[in-house]
């Protein structure tokens, strides 16, 4: 089997120089590896190809035989790297949290291993007759909760 840490090695020497990150690295027992990279203002496709030939130039197919992939970290796909969630600040997005309650808001801060997302919440203020919308900070950690996705937004 393909050593993980090698296609690692690999994928980070080729975004040494470039404003690219690492998202993933999956092998499965059958070799098939997939490799996502992710960006600030997305991947295009030109980079996938480059190293998607970088890696194959490293790899020895004659030691063992693979299958590669090489993409974006899909679109509304929970984020896996810190760096994508500091991407996605000022973003409406989608939590899942350990205690499975679902909250959406706006992805307000990233700080460390922490994240805040701002809601808006009715809350009972106090000589008003009815409840006024207000925004709520709701602070988790990423390695808390089940998930945190990029909500995708029509108008």
């Amino acid at each position: 089997m393909i050593d993980k840490n090698k296609v690692k090695a690999v994928v980070e020497e080729w975004l040494a120089d470039k404003d690219y990150f690492l998202v993933d690295v999956q092998i499965s027992p059958d070799d098939k590896i997939v490799v996502e990279i992710d960006h600030a203002d997305g991947v295009w496709i030109e980079d996938c190809v480059e190293l998607s030939k970088y890696i194959e130039e490293r790899l020895s197919r004659d030691e063992e035989d693979y299958e590669l992939e090489v993409g974006s970290a899909g679109l509304g796909q929970p984020f896996k790297v810190p760096q994508q969630y500091i991407n996605f600040i000022g973003k409406d997005v989608e939590v899942l949290g350990a205690d499975g309650k679902k909250i959406r808001g706006v992805l307000k801060s990233v700080d460390g291993n922490d994240f805040t997302v701002t809601t808006q919440e009715k809350v009972k203020v106090e000589g008003k007759k009815r409840p006024q919308l207000q925004d709520t900070d709701h602070l988790f950690q990423m390695d808390k909760v089940k998930y945190c996705k990029y909500l995708i937004g029509f108008k």
